[in-house]
């Protein structure tokens, strides 16, 4: 195990723990949190005294009816022995009753905790980068959440229940043992609890490390299973069933030799203490008996002190089990309080404005951007997208495409230069506002496990059905949601997996017509869609995009051939723009790219692809031998 889970590292994140969780309990501005709390320590508290004054019946219901001992009336409240034995029942349901009494009042304090404490976290992840979230396996988060969640309200019982009761109700059993009987016994009490507590800790200690062993093979078994669920069709695709069950079962194995580990140091604790309580038990209970024998104590007696000390191991056993799930749930909820810590790497600076968007002008100032700084994508890219016009941004893979449309919605902020938005530096105005300027439709759609309705309603939740409908015929896609048994009620199924491509893609653009937003981003927009109907679809994006702001990350040129403005990447630099007429007469790289693709759709591509790649080497390639209109022309064969 890693200096990093060394006891004393331990210690001090259990604190760091115990902190963060502690205004929960009293929260400043929650008056009503305050008086559950001060009336469950209340009923707490009546819980105790009456548990510690009820031996004091017990006793005296067995004296008298063993006829032994000076009854004192107190004890007996002028009842007979049939009398103080109700008595003494009464006060054993009025222990309980307040103890449950306490947890009533209480569990509102501990949900709202727990409410409270997950919506923070749901937050906090949604405000972390999309690199934080491309790095992280989800099935590994969403384990830790759970598990840190779990235990808050376990931890806020003990921080208010546990420790503090506990050492008030052995004190009194102490007092009440060295009073009534002897110092003797207090002593014995005393140096049982002492043993007690000394191996629990120690024991426990060792038990974390064990106990975090597990917690990683758990969230290591299930990140697996999530990402094998999550690419069903790709397992299906290459027959890798078998392999994927051998990965899990893996993960599995090394879960269940940690789980086990950890029962059989949980038996190993367990007998420990049975055996420090049994051998305190043992001694007070040789004393007692000693004291009855001698006449100096009564059968009453002897029962009495058997009373206390079940009394005293109850919450010695309930404080060996609390604190081994107080450091198990330190380490849970450490594991989540270290996700809450992790900064965001884009944040809105104190105090930052809405976007005030006029026309919707974009533009990319001398932009520089790496993922990684020893690996630049974007090298001092320039570019003014207009108010109102339409530019679309081609280039082979790689050239850093995609990386300005996460830019403009500041998925990731720049690395050198600015992103301005009718002026306005998108690093200075609030990210939900820039957001809500931006309309995106993505190459893949995913849709969340709800109904198409809701999934085209979330562009704009608080729209009309009739609007939400309109979207849908809008993108051509209402027409076959009416034809389903359901409608729009239709679930599509995690991710929109029961969704065909193309489905997907038109309920993304649905739901994007229905935001309504300025500014446009159609990353590959129809790239899913049949010839046919990218061609329908193709006319509604061209109608959505009039009066607005458009920029269009294309690779199937024939969908961008109408911009007022091209501009071709190559390397994160702008190595062309141009309308699509000026490229093609210019005869370069995009005139190169719409030959090739232009080849792809007809027979005799291989001479094309060859004329390409001589082009590509710095090689003297016929430009009479290319295509300039999508169309071929040859000009020393035919």
């Amino acid at each position: 195990m890693s200096e990093d889970y060394s006891p004393e590292s331990e210690r001090k994140s259990g604190l760091r723990t115990i902190r963060k969780v502690s205004p929960y309990l009293w929260p400043s501005d929650q008056p009503w949190v305050k008086r559950r709390v001060v009336l469950a320590m209340l009923a707490l508290f009546v819980s105790k005294l009456v548990a510690v004054g009820t031996p004091f019946f017990y006793k005296a219901a067995v004296d008298m009816l063993a006829g032994e001992g000076t009854i004192d009336p107190a004890y007996a409240l002028g009842l007979g022995a049939v009398g103080v034995t109700v008595a003494y029942g009464v006060a054993r349901l009025m222990t309980v009753g307040f103890q449950q009494l306490r947890d009533a009042i209480f569990a509102a304090v501990g949900q709202r905790a727990l409410r409270m404490l997950a919506l923070e976290t749901f937050n906090h992840i949604h405000a972390l980068s999309l690199r934080y979230h491309i790095t992280r396996k989800t099935g590994g988060l969403s384990r830790i959440i759970e598990r840190g969640v779990k235990g808050v309200e376990f931890l806020l019982r003990f921080m208010l229940f546990s420790i503090g009761p506990l050492i008030v109700e052995l004190a009194l059993i102490g007092l009440v043992l060295a009073v009534v009987f002897d110092v003797w016994y207090l002593a014995v009490v005393v140096v049982t609890i002492a043993f007690y507590v000394w191996f629990t800790f120690k024991v426990t200690e060792w038990r974390v490390k064990i106990r975090k062993e597990m917690n990683d093979q758990d969230t290591d078994a299930n990140q697996k299973a999530i990402d094998s669920l999550l690419n069903f069709e790709t397992v299906k695709y290459f027959g890798a069933e078998r392999r994927e069950a051998n990965r899990y079962d893996g993960a599995m194995e090394r879960y269940v030799a940690a789980a086990l580990k950890t029962s059989y140091s949980l038996a190993f604790l367990n007998f420990g203490q049975s055996v420090l309580i049994t051998g305190g038990l043992v001694v007070v209970m040789v004393m007692a008996a000693m004291g009855v024998s001698s006449g100096e104590l009564t059968v009453g007696d002897f029962v009495m002190v058997n009373a206390y000390m079940i009394q005293i191991t109850m919450p010695l056993n309930f404080l060996g089990t609390v604190y081994r799930e107080i450091r198990q749930s330190l380490v849970d909820m450490g594991e989540m309080f270290g996700l809450l810590e992790q900064p965001s790497e884009v944040t809105d600076k104190p105090g930052a404005p809405a976007l005030d968007v006029g026309g919707g002008a974009v533009r990319f100032d001398d932009i520089a951007f790496g993922y990684d700084s020893a690996r630049p994508i974007l090298k001092g890219v320039s570019l003014d997208v207009p108010a109102g016009q339409t530019v679309a941004i081609v280039g082979p893979s790689g050239s850093g495409k995609s990386t300005i449309g996460r830019l403009l919605f500041r998925f990731y902020d720049v690395g050198g230069g600015a992103l301005l938005i009718d002026g306005q530096d998108v690093r200075d105005v609030t990210q939900e506002s820039l957001h809500q300027a931006i309309g995106v439709v993505p190459q893949d759609t995913v849709l969340f496990n709800d109904s198409i309705y809701y999934n085209i309603a979330y562009g704009r939740p608080e729209a009309s059905r009739d609007e939400v409908i309109e979207a849908a015929r809008a993108a051509k896609i209402d027409e076959f949601i009416q034809g389903l048994p359901e409608g729009y009620d239709t679930q599509v199924g995690e991710r929109g997996l029961k969704l065909s491509g193309g489905e997907k893609q038109r309920v993304g653009i649905a739901r994007t017509l229905l935001k309504n937003p300025p500014i446009l981003l159609l990353d590959e927009a129809t790239s899913a869609l049949d010839t046919e109907t990218e061609a329908e679809i193709q006319g509604e994006l061209e109608a959505m995009g009039q009066g607005r702001t458009v920029i269009t990350i294309a690779h199937r040129l024939s969908t961008i051939a109408h911009a007022d403005r091209i501009v071709v990447l190559e390397k994160g630099e702008i190595v062309e723009r141009g309308t699509h007429d000026e490229l093609l007469a210019l005869g370069g790289r995009y005139a190169a790219l719409w030959q090739l693709q232009a080849a792809d759709e007809d027979d005799g591509g291989e001479r094309l692809r060859e004329v390409y790649e001589a082009r590509e080497d710095g090689r003297d390639g016929p430009v009479s031998d290319l295509p300039v209109d999508g169309r071929w022309r040859w000009s020393n064969e035919s």
